[in-house]
């Protein structure tokens, strides 16, 4: 039987080792796909580590129901090698990217499509092997989806960072007031988001990055404006450049930092959406939200539609690619260490 190899979590707060187990054979309505690429994003490291940083010293255990081995990796892109017997054969030797974020089909948020939500969810490389890997079971063939001529890579992170981008800014469209906007933290989502605002808005795209590399690769694609908001009296620079700041801001680094310099940035009326993952604690005061009319909504991941929509929008073109960086499997782990160590702009894509 033919084998496979994984970079697997074998324990926690620990690097990666590689595994071989034998080929899983799909069953029923399963899907067994021969993984092309696979994005690595900064969840992947949170899951490593075992715990979400709740801020103030306090950690929310995420190992609870993992089995080890377990593989990490959710941008998947790969061409189907096996199907069970209750799925299409004509599937077989075609290439889709995999939506990883998959429910249990049955509960009131999957019913209502909205798997992203589910409680007793089966995302790949979070609550089920993933894509770290030769190979991936998906549960079932509508999760491919058909990705056209886009490029390979393009295709993977679309269906991550990609569908976390696009979803965020989706919850801007419906403001009243859509002056202006601003991107916080550019990596990989953050460059996604970039590249999707100005498919989706008419209005100049803004950003912030401490990292000079990242704030000047989003000027080479079509930032009208890049701050760096460690430097002194920035917020009341925006201010004053922006008469009385953003109208929309999402904050793709989430931690407090990041928190407190979108609230700075935010005009009366406005809105954060709060789609990263760094952790931490914010506080507010509460007449501040009164006061300034505000709303903070927080966002993960798109649905099985939102990422249908998405697929569709970068297959006209309508996307511009973002920064990626091709790197061998085998190598993950060192490149795990290069993101922890904020050492990586765009996205590294992992391929067999």
């Amino acid at each position: 039987m033919a084998q496979m190899i994984r970079q697997s979590l074998v324990k926690f707060d620990a690097p990666l080792c590689e595994t071989i187990i034998d080929t899983p054979q799909p069953q029923g309505a399963e899907v067994l796909v021969k993984i092309e690429r696979c994005g690595l994003c900064h969840s992947d490291l949170h899951i490593q580590d075992g715990y979400a940083d709740l801020g103030g010293g306090k950690k929310l255990d995420t190992t609870r129901g993992m089995t080890l081995p377990f593989t990490l990796g959710h941008e998947i892109a790969g061409i189907v090698d096996a199907v069970g017997p209750d799925a299409p054969n004509d599937l077989v030797g075609k290439k889709f990217a995999v939506f990883p974020w998959i429910g249990c089909g049955k509960c009131r948020d999957c019913l209502a499509g909205d798997e992203n939500l589910c409680g007793r969810n089966q995302y790949l490389g979070v609550s089920r092997d993933g894509g770290f890997a030769t190979h991936v079971l998906v549960p079932d063939a509508k999760y491919l989806l058909d990705y056209g001529n886009l490029p390979v890579n393009m295709a993977a992170t679309l269906m991550c960072s990609g569908a976390t981008a696009y979803g965020a800014l989706k919850r801007l469209v419906d403001r009243p007031r859509q002056r202006n906007i601003l991107l916080i933290g550019l990596g990989g989502v953050g460059m996604m988001g970039l590249a999707f605002a100005q498919a989706m808005f008419k209005q100049p795209i803004a950003v912030a990055d401490l990292n000079p590399a990242a704030r000047d690769s989003a000027l080479q694609n079509g930032a009208s404006v890049a701050y760096d908001p460690s430097e002194t009296d920035i917020v009341k620079r925006i201010l004053k450049e922006t008469d009385g700041g953003f109208d929309g801001v999402i904050d793709f680094a989430g931690n407090d930092k990041s928190m407190n310099f979108a609230m700075g940035a935010l005009a009366r009326g406005g809105k954060i959406v709060v789609s990263g993952l760094m952790g931490g604690n914010f506080s507010l005061p509460m007449v501040q939200w009164i006061y300034k009319r505000m709303t903070i909504e927080g966002f993960m991941t798109g649905t099985l539609d939102e990422a249908k929509e998405l697929m569709a929008l970068a297959r006209d073109g309508k996307v511009k690619p973002t920064p990626m960086k091709e790197e061998p499997m085998k190598d993950v782990q060192s490149w795990i260490n290069e993101l922890r160590a904020g050492k990586v702009v765009g996205r590294i894509m992992l391929k067999n």
